[in-house]
This record gives C-alpha cells, sequence and structure tokens, in this order.
C-alpha cells in the first residue's frame, strides 16, 4: 500500500496540547478547512493530550463521527509508544501493542491508524525488534504502515532494511537545521522516504507572532524550552528580525518565506521528497499557511542560507529531559 502524504500536510498538536483546548466547533472548522485546502496528511500523537493524553484521538474521533466521508481522504499518521510522564520511549513489544491498541480505542473506528511511528527511539530495543512488531501489527490488520521520528541516518538505514518505511518525521526549519547537518535529509533522499518537517515555523516563533515570553500562555511548553528563555529570546528574535525583512523584500509573508525555504530543500538534495506540517487553532491561521506562495529563486535560496551561517540559534530545541531521546 502506498500513501499519499501530499505537498503539505497539517499537524494536529497545538488544538489540544496547550493549556486552553480548543473547543470541538473551532476545531473542527480547522481541520476541515486544511483538509480542503489540500492536506491529505494529519499527524497527531497518542500523547497530545493533558486530561486525558488522548485528547488528540478523541477529537478526531468526533470530528471523523461528524465528517466520515473525510477518513477514505486523509493519512492520519500518530505517534506513540512513550510513557506520558517521564516522556521515555517504550519500544518493547509489549509497550508498542499496548500504545496502538490504545490509539485503536481512542478513534473507535472512526479513522484507521495509517501510520503508525514510535515517538522516540528505545535505546534498549534493537530497532530491528521493533520494526517486526510492527510488521506483525500490519499483517493483523491493525496498522496500515509504519513511520519513524526522531531518528539518525544509521537508524533509518537499519529499519528501511527491516520493513519498509513510510515516512521520517523530523523537526526542520529555518532555525532548526540538525536533520539537514547529520544527513538525515540526505538518507531519506538515497532511500525515497518521504520527510515530514514538524515545526516548519519554529512553534510560531518564525512567523512573529510571538515577540516576548508574555505572549506565551502560561502553562505553555514553550516556556520550559531553552531556546524561549528569557536570555536567548532577545537573541533570536534578530534571526527573525532578519527573516522577516527578506519576506517584506520578496512581498510574501514569513510563514511563506519559511515553508519555501524548506521545499526548496528538494532541489538541492538528490532524491528528497519534504512534507512541512504546519499546525494551528484558527480557520486564519490554517488559510496563510496553505495560502499559495512563490518558490524561491536560487539567489533567494542563498541569501537565506548566508544568514543561517552567520547566525548561531541560542538553545537546544528541547529540555534536557526531551533533548535526550533525540536522534535516536
Amino acid at each position: 500500500m502506498s500513501f499519499n502524504l501530499g505537498k503539505q500536510g497539517f499537524g494536529l498538536m497545538n488544538l489540544t496540547w496547550r493549556p486552553k483546548v480548543t473547543p470541538d466547533e473551532q476545531a473542527f472548522a480547522v481541520i476541515k478547512k486544511a483538509i480542503d485546502l489540500g492536506a491529505t496528511f494529519l499527524n497527531s500523537g497518542e500523547f497530545y493530550g493533558v486530561d486525558p493524553p488522548e485528547a488528540n484521538l478523541l477529537l478526531l474521533n468526533r470530528f471523523f463521527t461528524k465528517y466520515p466521508e473525510l477518513a477514505s481522504k486523509t493519512v492520519l499518521s500518530v505517534k506513540g509508544a512513550m510513557d506520558n510522564k517521564t516522556l521515555a520511549p517504550k519500544g518493547t513489544p509489549e509497550g508498542i501493542r499496548e500504545s496502538v491498541d490504545n490509539i485503536l480505542k481512542a478513534l473507535g473506528g472512526t479513522k484507521k491508524l495509517d501510520l503508525f511511528e514510535c515517538a522516540r527511539v528505545d535505546k534498549t530495543v534493537p530497532i530491528e525488534t521493533t520494526m517486526a512488531t510492527l510488521g506483525e501489527l500490519i499483517k493483523e490488520g491493525k496498522v496500515g504502515g509504519i513511520s519513524l521520528s526522531e531518528v539518525g541516518p544509521e537508524t533509518i538505514r537499519r529499519a528501511a532494511a527491516a520493513h519498509k518505511i513510510e515516512a521520517v518525521e523530523v523537526e526542520f526549519s529555518l532555525w532548526s537545521l540538525e536533520a539537514r547537518e547529520l544527513g538525515v535529509l540526505q538518507t531519506c533522499g538515497e532511500l525515497g522516504i518521504p520527510v515530514v518537517a514538524y515545526s516548519p515555523l519554529g512553534r510560531g516563533f518564525l512567523t512573529g507572532s510571538v515577540k516576548s515570553r508574555a505572549d506565551i500562555p502560561a502553562g505553555d511548553m514553550r516556556l520550559i524550552m531553552e531556546r524561549f528563555s528569557e536570555e536567548n529570546f532577545p537573541i533570536n528574535l534578530k534571526l527573525v528580525d532578519e527573516l522577516h525583512k527578506i519576506a517584506a523584500e520578496k512581498g510574501v509573508a514569513p510563514s511563506h518565506l519559511a515553508l519555501a525555504w524548506i521545499k526548496k530543500n528538494e532541489q538541492y538534495i538528490p532524491g528528497l521528497k519534504i512534507v512541512p506540517i504546519p499546525g494551528g487553532t484558527t480557520v486564519a491561521q490554517v488559510e496563510e499557511n496553505f495560502a499559495a506562495y512563490p518558490e524561491l529563486t536560487d539567489a533567494e535560496y542563498e541569501r537565506l542560507e548566508t544568514v543561517l551561517k552567520t547566525f548561531e540559534v541560542k538553545g537546544g530545541r528541547y529540555f534536557a529531559r526531551a533533548a535526550s531521546h533525540l536522534w535516536g
């Protein structure tokens, strides 16, 4: 089975994994607008909520109950197999099966689990064991295909040798270049595996919608991320200012510049297909993120690359406990 991820997908996390959960009426309108504008790929997580952790999946259950005709028109990828409290991966066969069953229960039969991905690699379990378990679940009809999340090149190669991999999800944006620097994008291009780029707009930072820590609501996870600290925030704003200047000169929104840069990488890395998945909690945000935007010229791309080479982003992508599980 092949899965059509489209040119750009939609990340669902912010609808539920935040201090104030988006009301159903608003969330439904947002998801439907994204699908109407071409988002055939939806990205969710077993733990994208607080009370309960499965809030995102339960939202999808209600959405597809109301719009059952949209279930077959979308590819749903869900991250799981991770302890909600400790953030420790649960990559054992038992942990994966428990996670998949929990996801299917939350979806309630309203939507197939098209792609399942372990949110992080369990370093205590060989990736071949994880692939074998997921292969069994595919044969059992519980899972459609396998995706990987936050993995390094060696793990991608080992996983792909054990089973077909439908996608690799990593953070990639103008202020998160590690996937390219570590060779993840290049490896996926070589193996013909699509890359799903999450947080392509830097969790709102690159768009200019977050100009200070005061703009971030209490309880928001960004407040404990190093890049958004009191010390690093004003330094990183200098990158945003430069990007906004270039966007203004081109006559596009900063979000469009950021997304166009991501897509432009396809032309420089052989075989690469990259699918950004910006999120949003309002229809207006979705309309902006999915509006048609011009491709970057080679000269514009090189100008942005020069900016990135001369600016060092301050602070890691995650806090220490979460960072220990990156690039598994």
